[in-house]
């Protein structure tokens, strides 16, 4: 009885969820270290996480999530969560008043709390899915809306646009050829339509949902646009989670080194965890830190599974042909496909044509030469160059008749047609 008078509002939160205090501790160190902070930076982010856990109306951070052209899958990689589970009291630092999946209200009621919360300002938009312009936008309508104008309204109020997966970040497999709703990605979209508000790109199909926490802890909890606007690289996305690649940490890179591959699935060397580099691994090419951060409450990660990574963080944002299915199918091919129209193949194919092609050749070659009966005996040999024939005082070559030509068999001869007085 007197722990449980002396318990914080925020342990008592804490322990009717399971977590424990040193788990929520190692929670916070784990946040700082994904926002890129230092290990002194740990007791500001329990500050800031005890201030919202918990809270009554009205300090919580107004998050609206907007579904584009998706799948919801980094919806369900965000939400996907054990219980109990630390993650899952993060949760309680955002107010999120509008999201199509994750919404208990349906209908009028959602779209209005959609409406309120963009009249209020001082929110976040997350916005998941391709953007679709096909159509003057009808591509794409929700609640009678084409969501083109969805993402205008809401982002126009925004204090940040989170483009959350690679669907967001540049149309991802929406925009793979030939694209005929015309995807593309958020950051694009909304710098032609003139709307200036800051877009942090991050990718991934479906988003880690480590990685969206990372930057919520930026713009929410620690309160300062600045930190994590310094942190975002050529591509407006988090340098600390995606300026390296898949291959500088991975844990088969002593494989790679030492020349280690796997060929073939299934075979020895896959037993023995070799490098999946030669059956279409495509870390050396793909930025992120799926190795640090693993998946599914960092129990593993693609390549430690045993599946070669397929890139599916590649996305730039202001090309919507360099995404990471246009880039990097077929995922099990070492090369991407090659592309004239409507026609693709591999480069290996284009290989094989030419050498049947220069095969041919010779063989037709060798026919056309047998045919003109230069292959019995050799071609006729010219006893006199032309023009040793029109220019006797001129010639430069040695015969062993200055007129007829032909061969020199005497040596003497050839000594005195090649004496320069008897030139002149």
């Amino acid at each position: 009885m007197e722990n449980q008078a002396t318990m914080s509002e925020l342990d008592s939160i804490l322990s009717s969820r399971g977590v424990s205090r040193r788990s929520f501790m190692k929670l916070c160190a784990g946040i700082a270290a994904a926002a890129g902070l230092s290990p002194l930076a740990v007791p500001r982010v329990a500050e800031a996480l005890e201030s919202v856990i918990g809270a009554t109306s009205g300090n919580l951070y107004p998050v609206i999530w907007i579904e584009g052209a998706s799948c919801t899958g980094c919806t369900e990689s965000f939400a996907q969560v054990e219980t109990p589970d630390v993650a899952s009291v993060v949760l309680d630092l955002i107010s999120l008043n509008y999201s199509e999946t994750l919404s208990a209200a349906a209908g009028h009621s959602v779209e209005e709390a959609k409406a309120q919360t963009i009249a209020a300002g001082n929110y976040i938009l997350i916005y998941e899915g391709a953007v679709l312009e096909a159509f003057e936008g009808n591509a794409l309508r929700v609640a009678g809306e084409t969501g083109i104008t969805a993402l205008v309204e809401a982002a126009e109020s925004a204090n940040a646009v989170v483009a959350v997966g690679s669907c967001a970040v540049n149309g991802g497999w929406m925009a793979a050829h030939p694209n005929p709703a015309q995807a593309l990605g958020v950051q694009q979209y909304l710098e032609k339509v003139g709307v200036t508000t800051p877009v942090v790109n991050v990718p991934g199909c479906p988003v880690n949902p480590e990685w969206v926490m990372s930057v919520l802890v930026d713009v929410v909890v620690m309160k300062d646009a600045d930190l994590l606007l310094n942190r975002l690289n050529e591509f407006n996305m988090p340098g600390d989670l995606f300026n390296q690649t898949i291959h500088d940490n991975c844990e088969r890179r002593g494989h790679f080194e030492n020349g280690e591959f796997v060929y073939e699935f299934g075979s020895e060397e896959e037993a023995l965890g070799y490098c999946l580099y030669p059956v279409g691994c495509r870390g050396p090419q793909t930025r992120s830190v799926c190795g640090v951060t693993l998946w599914n409450n960092r129990r593993s990660w693609c390549v430690q599974s045993g599946a070669p990574c397929i890139g599916c963080c590649e996305a730039n944002p202001m090309n919507p042909g360099d995404n990471w299915v246009e880039v990097n199918t077929p995922f099990y091919k070492r090369m991407r496909d090659l592309r004239i129209g409507d026609f693709q193949f591999q480069p290996t194919t284009i290989a094989v044509a030419v050498t049947g092609i220069l095969a041919a050749c010779l063989v037709v070659h060798g026919f056309g030469m047998k045919m003109s009966g230069r292959m019995d005996g050799g071609a006729p040999f010219e006893k006199i160059r032309k023009w040793d024939a029109k220019h006797p005082e001129q010639e430069v070559g040695t015969y062993a008749d200055p007129v007829a030509g032909g061969p020199v068999l005497d040596e003497e001869l050839v000594h005195k047609n090649a004496d320069p007085r008897k030139k002149n």
